[in-house]
């Protein structure tokens, strides 16, 4: 793979906790970095969830290594988000990072 081949733009946020002044938080995100990625749609299963259907739609997404990136994390791409389910670097080479994801509804 290239990186002529990373051809879409994603935004990597994070959340933060922001106190209320009362002791509670209330969860923001933040963008951590805005970068180019390949997305690819892995799979897309549907399922009977108290009385109703719910569909879970997986992608895997390609970005160039970054050293610090959590699961948890959430990437916001064409209006969409997807939280990070895990994140592989394939062979160990710090070139990439495969990021495995779920559609968030």
């Amino acid at each position: 793979m290239s990186a002529g081949d990373l051809d879409k733009r994603i935004t990597i946020q994070a959340p933060t906790k922001v106190s209320d002044g009362m002791g509670n938080y209330t969860v923001t995100w933040s963008t951590i970095a805005t970068v180019y990625a390949a997305v690819w749609p892995v799979s897309a299963k549907e399922r009977i969830q108290g009385m109703a259907v719910t569909t879970t739609i997986t992608h895997r997404i390609r970005i160039r290594f970054r050293r610090v990136f959590r699961t948890g994390w959430r990437i916001l791409y064409g209006g969409r988000y997807f939280n990070v389910v895990s994140a592989i670097d394939p062979n160990e080479d710090h070139e990439w990072l495969d990021l495995l994801c779920e559609e968030a509804k």
